[in-house]
């Protein structure tokens, strides 16, 4: 059964916030009806701001104004109101603007986080509509300026301590609180697997127990908030002062997390810290440890002369480890751990951990609930299945809510991230460490060459994924670990294929190339790492997943369990071999991305498509058919384009658009060293000769992202001219 109602929204024009203003503020339709509803107080001068919701507004207001750090900071009031309101909606909408205005970044909320909890209710699903209604009319207003779908790909948004909490992460929060202040655990562990939850559990703590709880008024709290502010309260009385750090041992993700923390008021950068900075900073009441897996031992990495300095400074043995530290140096502590995410020797060996577990005084949690990959615990232990060749029978995966495909051409997957990463951004390429990373040393180098595509691995460690150039480079474990993202696209390398006589995944420690992630493991070590990596970033894409192996054996095995993609129909009719008379009846259509060898062999090549053109277009000699892929030149050829060319038979070609061959770039639309371009050349005579002195290629669009490319005479012999643009088809 489906339900729906008309989007009815009301939002005030902004009252002045002060006691003169309240008899105009009580004359609002929804303040006057005491309807459930909900207000946003300003300054935008300040640029602050607070939510709430209330069914009695006008003294909630009161008591706002009775409280002197609102009254004196806050300017104006706005109303939303809706007959559709209900006190669950409105709770839940008041949730959502303040997640939202916080990472939105015009305003610094004034919110604390606790009570934030998703409720559960009839017709959920409509109201999460009508909150896309409200910031509709919150941007027409100029109250903000981003998009929904812009702020949820940013990582103030992603690892914002005002997340909504799912009643599982939510229990697990009262169940930490009640252990530090009543049952006295000073050693919490908290476990779950990838997606989650536990960094925005962590997140969520540290900002709860930094809460400024002196000017707040409880008498309209809800009994959840009042749950957490008691439990704010014991802490406090228990550790005055407390000094609380957040952990985090992977460069990457510590980075991002403290430009979170830049950006929540009470928070500050310097909370977020390495397991070195914990040793330098002194003794802490509370240590939370994000990615405890990944604490390190004194093995198998680069700085082993500081490491065991510092041990001998804590008066550790050269056995002492990244978790010794942490243990010596607080009070008590929060860990969030998964086994299943630890991929290198160097990481503490899962025994240490258990032994811990073990432990009768050691509080044990749980999260279950899968927050990331909308495929839910499904595809998760699909995926694990799948890995360690569970999967005894052939069904292939089926899920409407995730979107997993399996390609046999690493350029068709290129394209169709591409294509996801227009919609929605955020989508990258990653693979195993199975490629030697050359250009960490020599920038100049391609370190991937897979079907006629040429990458880097990704050249910074440091929130890699939020860089410009991250679509066109491939990114490892070690900078996407922790992360989000909406679409993964995963090359299996071939350091990992698959035996059909034993039924195993097997792997070659001779082409993987993370020389600090294999020395000393032996295979059997090695391969469940190697698996916990490709399970790791299997788990990173929120809508979907695409994948691709190097090696047949893998790929065939992957194809029993995952859907095989299929290119879209084209808008031609194909010609049977028996039909097919070139350039009478019919032109080819080539795959720009898939030619490999001389353009125009192509066009006889067995495999060739042949198509017949629109009747009002007759065929001739030299035409092909070509999609355009990308947005470069949407000022002439829209997105998708198939595109009727011509091959150059020499002469002038300036300010024409050609299709163009480079052995010199990549063009990243394509995927290919093939680009389409205006044509531009500047050309110099010496006698009767005239030689090139440059090329320019231009984009024509209507973005301004895309750049000029531009060939000295130098470079100018690496660069061939394929086609001239004749007109788009469809």
């Amino acid at each position: 059964m489906s339900y729906s109602f008309d989007l009815s929204i009301e939002i005030s024009e902004p009252y002045e916030f002060s006691k003169d203003a309240l008899h105009k503020i009580a004359q609002n339709l929804w303040v006057k009806n005491q309807w459930p509803l909900v207000y946003l107080i300003q300054n935008l001068p300040e640029r602050v701001a607070y939510v709430g919701e209330s069914t009695n507004a006008l003294s909630r207001i009161r008591t706002h104004l009775a409280t002197p750090k609102k009254a004196n900071i806050f300017k104006t009031i706005s109303i939303i109101g809706s007959d559709k309101f209900n006190k669950s909606a409105t709770l839940d909408i008041e949730s959502y603007l303040i997640q939202y205005l916080m990472a939105e970044g015009t305003y610094r909320v004034q919110n604390g986080n606790y009570g934030l909890i998703n409720h559960n209710y009839y017709q959920q699903d409509l109201y999460k509509q009508l909150f896309k209604e409200i910031w509709n009319k919150l941007m027409a207003k100029k109250i903000v300026t981003k998009s929904l779908s812009e702020i949820e790909n940013l990582e103030v948004f992603k690892y914002s301590p005002y997340k909504s909490l799912n009643e599982d992460q939510y229990n697990s929060v009262l169940e930490i609180l009640n252990g530090l202040t009543i049952k006295k655990s000073n050693r919490i562990f908290v476990q779950g697997s990838a997606g989650t939850g536990k960094t925005i559990l962590a997140t969520y703590l540290i900002k709860l127990l930094h809460s400024d709880l002196k000017y707040e008024s409880f008498d309209d709290f809800n009994e959840d908030e009042i749950r957490e502010i008691n439990y704010i309260k014991a802490f406090r009385e228990k550790y005055p002062n407390a000094k609380i750090g957040l952990v985090v041992a992977m460069t990457s993700l510590r980075e991002s997390l403290k430009n979170v923390f830049r950006q929540v008021p009470g928070l500050k950068s310097s909370m977020v810290m390495s397991p070195s900075d914990v040793t330098k900073k002194g003794d802490y009441d509370l240590l939370i440890v994000d990615e405890a897996h990944r604490l390190r031992q004194y093995r198998n990495i680069g700085w082993l002369g500081e490491f065991k300095k510092t041990n001998q400074r804590l008066g550790l043995g050269d056995d002492g480890t990244e978790l010794d530290w942490i243990l010596k140096c607080s009070k008590n502590q929060i860990f969030f751990y998964d086994s299943d995410q630890s991929v290198k020797p160097s990481d503490i060996d899962q025994a240490r951990f258990i032994a811990l577990l073990e432990d009768s005084n050691t509080l044990k949690l749980q999260l279950v609930s899968q927050m990331r990959v909308q495929g839910g615990n499904n595809y998760i232990k699909f995926v694990d299945d799948l890995l360690h060749t569970r999967k005894v029978v052939k069904n292939t995966y089926s899920a409407d809510a995730y979107d997993l495909m399996m390609f046999d051409s690493l350029d068709d997957l290129y394209h169709k991230l591409y294509e996801k990463e227009k919609l929605y951004g955020l989508c990258r390429l990653i693979a195993g460490y199975a490629w030697e990373w050359r250009s960490k040393k020599d920038k100049g180098v391609i370190d991937i060459e897979l079907d006629g595509l040429r990458f880097r691995w990704n050249q910074t460690d440091s929130d890699w994924i939020n860089t410009p150039n991250a679509f066109k480079e491939v990114g490892c474990i070690h900078t996407v670990q922790g992360y989000d993202l909406n679409y993964t696209g995963v090359i299996f390398g071939k350091e990992i294929d698959y035996n059909p006589s034993t039924n195993q995944v097997e792997v070659n420690p001779k082409l993987y190339f993370d020389i600090n992630g294999k020395k000393g493991a032996n295979t059997p070590d090695l391969k469940a790492y190697i698996i916990n990596i490709y399970k790791t970033i299997m788990y990173r894409g929120i809508k979907g997943t695409f994948v691709y192996a190097c090696n047949q054996n893998l790929r065939d095995y992957l194809k029993r369990y995952i859907p095989v993609y299929k290119a879209t129909d084209i808008p031609f009719r194909i010609l049977r071999k028996d039909e097919v008379k070139p350039y009478v009846n019919c032109v080819p259509l080539i795959d720009i991305s898939a030619a490999a060898g001389s353009f125009s062999d192509l066009q006889l090549h067995l495999s060739t498509q042949w198509i017949e053109l629109p009747v009002n277009i007759a065929a001739r000699e030299g035409y092909f058919v070509c999609q355009v892929v990308g947005e470069s030149m949407n000022k002439r050829i829209p997105n998708g384009s198939y595109c009727l060319f011509r091959q150059d038979d020499g002469g002038s070609r300036n300010g024409k658009i050609v299709l163009v061959e480079s052995t010199d770039f990549i063009d990243v639309e394509f995927g290919s060293r093939y680009t389409v371009k205006e044509y531009h050349s500047e050309k110099q005579l010496d006698g009767d000769q005239w030689m090139h002195q440059s090329i320019v290629l231009k984009p024509l669009s209507n973005s301004s992202e895309f750049h000029e490319i531009r060939i000295d005479k130098n470079e100018s012999s690496a660069l061939r001219i394929v086609g001239l643009f004749e007109r788009v088809l469809v």
